[in-house]
Order: C-alpha cells, then structure tokens, then sequence
C-alpha cells in the first residue's frame, strides 16, 4: 500500500494546512532513520514530524513521563511515587486531588512495556515505513468528514477523548483498538505543541486509512458534501 500517495490524497481532499504524520512501534531500533537528537515530549516529537522530519525515538530521548509510560518504552514502576499517583498534578491544576487523577488514568490505554524499543515518527507523504498509526491535527469541518468518511460504509463510530494525554488517546488508543480516535489535545500537549486553538486532532490506524481515503473521495461525489 502506498501511504505517501494517500497522504497525498488526504491532503488534497481536505485541503489539509499541516502534514499527517506517521507513529510506528519498533522492536529494534532501525538502522536507516536518524534518531533524534536530545530529548522532547512525545507531543513534540508529532510536531516535528508535522513540520517534515523523519526520525525515531528511544526511552532516553522521552522528556515526559507521559509520552514513555503510554508508548510503552519505559516501565511506570520506574518513576517517583509522586509521578506514579498523579501528585504532581495537583499543584499544577491538572487535577483537583490525586483521587481524580487516578479516576482520570483508569481510562488511559498504554502499550505493553518491554515489547518495542523505539518509535518512528515522520510526514505520513516522506514516510519510508509502513505506519501503526496516522496523527492528523485539522479544523473542526475536515474532522468531521474523516469520522462520516469512517462511518459511511461500517456505521462504526470512534472514540471521542477528553483531558487524557494525546500520547494515550491519539497514540496508544488507535493501535491498541483499531479505532478512530478524535479529539482536542489536553492542556499539555497544547502547551508543546505548534497548533492554533481552533485546531482538532483525529488519529487513525493505519488499517483504517485507505478505506477512509476511498470513501471521503466517494463522498465528495454526494450531494451534501458536494455543497460543502
């Protein structure tokens, strides 16, 4: 499947401003790509790959407890107890108290530790691998047509997230699930991240991508979004 080319079309459908991006877990890490230079949050590491870099990412380049506990690259156990209940939180106005950090965890998907070493993060149209999942930050009214896009040939709807970390929601969720995820970031990666306020996040599997493709070129054909 050539996913460049699908970017592409992606692009050109909806007119897009920013590049999809493509997230890849890697066992090993891979000989071909750079790996990043310094440290970084995950949620930075998806605007440099918006931006048009290619590189991957280990343990040691991961600046926020986040972005290794929910990629899967570092074990939980390994942080401060103050890290590992959410305390440090609360002084930052994340959270009223630990209990509703700990509520708010309860529904944060993360991939397994100690399966995969790196991850890989590139423009979706430069992307020399074959992606897990596609990251894409848009307006409210190109999101809308990715989730009818999704829905209208299964019926099947995607998962909405609300204050999780888009390391979580936009990341681990779509390939723990294999579905649509939609969004609008959480205060921290909209605090790391190169976006306007108005703008959106959808995340899809990869699976999910050309089908979706196929049917936002469809539906174009339609009366209601011919009038778009």
């Amino acid at each position: 499947m050539d996913y460049n080319e699908l970017g592409n079309k992606l692009k050109e459908i909806l007119k897009l401003e920013n590049d999809p991006v493509a997230i890849k877990w890697s066992v090993k890490e891979p000989r071909d790509i750079e790996k990043e230079e310094g440290k970084s949050r995950f949620c930075a590491k998806i605007t440099k790959a918006m931006r048009g870099k290619t590189f991957y990412a280990t343990a040691e380049e991961e600046e926020c407890m986040g972005g290794a506990r929910y990629s899967g690259l570092k074990d939980p156990k390994e942080f401060p107890a103050t890290m590992q209940s959410g305390a440090f939180l609360v002084p930052m106005g994340v959270y009223k108290n630990i209990p509703a950090v700990q509520r708010s965890w309860k529904n944060n998907l993360n991939v397994e530790y100690e399966i995969f070493n790196a991850v890989i993060f590139a423009p979706l149209v430069n992307a020399e691998f074959e992606p897990d999942v596609i990251f894409i930050v848009c307006n409210a009214k190109q999101g809308m047509e990715i989730l009818h896009a999704n829905a209208y040939d299964s019926g099947t709807h995607g998962l909405g997230a609300d204050s999780g970390p888009i390391c979580s929601s936009m990341a681990a969720v779509p390939y723990m699930t294999g579905k649509v995820t939609y969004g609008f970031g959480d205060v921290g990666s909209r605090q790391h991240m190169d976006i306007s306020p108005e703008d959106i996040m959808v995340a899809i599997p990869a699976s999910e991508f050309s089908r979706i493709i196929f049917n936002l070129e469809e539906m174009r054909t339609k009366k209601f979004f011919k009038e778009m």
